[in-house]
């Protein structure tokens, strides 16, 4: 799905959301200096596999935080984890570099991606910002709604704290 997909995707879903057009942002330095509605809800996305390449995991957690990946690993009993390369993002995700965002998980039609949600996420106000799978733009919607999408789409998801 590309970005005017994911929209109609959250229209026939009744998803209440509202849209912040903006330019290309690659990460989350760039992020800073768009002028956002809810900046305490902007989210970081790392996508990932495992040394066998064989398991899949999108991380989404609150803009403002760090990730310890060998913490990471170890609270979740996973392998050795490292950044998924680009070819497995675009082949997976349908996504590109600076572009990755839950609602990318539309498109893994093998439901093979594993999403961990922050746990801080759900917290009030509630919302998140991410790319509709586009980074010139981001939707705000509420964390739970989110949360059913993946569920929805069939993909695991857990919710956890970073």
């Amino acid at each position: 799905m590309k970005k005017q997909e994911v929209y109609e995707y959250l229209n026939r879903r009744g998803i209440r959301y509202e849209i912040t057009e903006h330019e290309a942002i690659f990460d989350m330095k760039a992020a800073a200096f768009i002028d956002q509605p809810y900046p305490e809800a902007d989210a970081k996305n790392l996508f990932l596999r495992d040394d066998k390449k064989q398991n899949y995991y999108l991380l989404t957690v609150k803009g403002d935080k760090k990730v310890n990946l060998k913490e990471f690993q170890k609270n979740n009993c996973l392998r050795h984890l490292s950044f998924a390369p680009e070819t497995d993002l675009m082949d997976i995700l349908g996504l590109i570099p600076g572009a990755v965002t839950p609602l990318g998980i539309l498109n893994d039609r093998e439901r093979k991606v594993h999403v961990f949600l922050d746990r801080a996420l759900f917290a009030a106000p509630g919302l998140i910002g991410v790319h509709p799978n586009d980074n010139t733009a981001t939707v705000w919607m509420r964390t739970e709604d989110l949360k059913g999408l993946i569920e929805e789409h069939g993909n695991p998801i857990s919710i956890t704290a970073f």
